[in-house]
C-alpha cells in the first residue's frame, strides 16, 4: 500500500493588537466606504455587511462605489473619492 500524505493548511495564529481603550470615533460616527468588485451577489453581500455596522456603530453617512470588472483596479476617481468621503472602506466579493 502506498503512503498517504495529509496537509493541513492552517497557519499559526498569529498575536493581534489590542486596540487602546482611549480610542474613539467621532462625534458623528463614521463616515463608511464600500467597494462593490462588481461580481454576482457582492452587493447584497455588501449590504449585509453594511447592516451589521450600522447595528455596532455610530454611522453618520454611507458612500458606494462599484469598479466596472472585478478582474481590474479600481479607478484612481474611485479611490480618491472613497479616501475623501470615508473613514473606513470595506470592499467584499462574492458569487
Amino acid at each position: 500500500m502506498g503512503k498517504i500524505f495529509i496537509v493541513v493548511p492552517e497557519a499559526p495564529m498569529e498575536e493581534a493588537a489590542q486596540l487602546k481603550p482611549g480610542r474613539t470615533l467621532g462625534r458623528g460616527g463614521i463616515r463608511l466606504g464600500v467597494l462593490d468588485n462588481s461580481k454576482a451577489n457582492a452587493d447584497y453581500l455588501l449590504e449585509l455587511i453594511v447592516d451589521g455596522v450600522k447595528k455596532e456603530l455610530e454611522v453618520s453617512s454611507v458612500v458606494f462605489k462599484r469598479k466596472p470588472a472585478s478582474s481590474r483596479p479600481a479607478s484612481e476617481e474611485v479611490l480618491d473619492a472613497l479616501a475623501k468621503e470615508a473613514d473606513v472602506v470595506v470592499s467584499a466579493m462574492a458569487d
